[in-house]
C-alpha cells in the first residue's frame, strides 16, 4: 500500500479537534473527513464515522491491523506537522 497524498485542513475550533485530512492511497482510493485530535499534547487520528440511532459514533472506513494503521497516522501527523510549520513560518 502507497499513501500517495496526504491534505491537511487545519480546524480554528475550541477543544480537541486540530485538522482534517484526506489521503490517496495507490493512485486510486481516497479517504475523506480523516479528523486530528491532540490531547494531553499528544496527536492522534480518528477515521470517518457516522452518528447510530442510538448515539453512538461508528467509524465507516478503518484499517484492518495496527500496522497499517500506524502507518497512515505517521503519514498524516508528519504532514500535519508540516503544514502547521508552515503557517507559524
Amino acid at each position: 500500500m502507497a499513501i500517495d497524498d496526504v491534505r491537511v485542513r487545519l480546524v480554528r475550533k475550541e477543544g480537541i479537534l486540530r485538522a482534517i485530512a484526506s489521503i490517496t492511497i495507490d493512485g486510486c482510493f481516497v479517504v475523506h473527513d480523516i479528523k486530528i485530535f491532540e490531547r494531553d499534547g499528544e496527536c492522534f487520528i480518528g477515521m470517518p464515522s457516522r452518528k447510530t440511532s442510538d448515539g453512538e459514533y461508528k467509524d465507516i472506513a478503518h484499517p484492518i491491523n495496527t500496522e497499517t494503521r500506524t502507518r497512515l497516522q505517521d503519514a498524516i501527523l508528519k504532514r500535519y506537522g508540516e503544514v502547521l510549520a508552515a503557517e507559524n513560518a
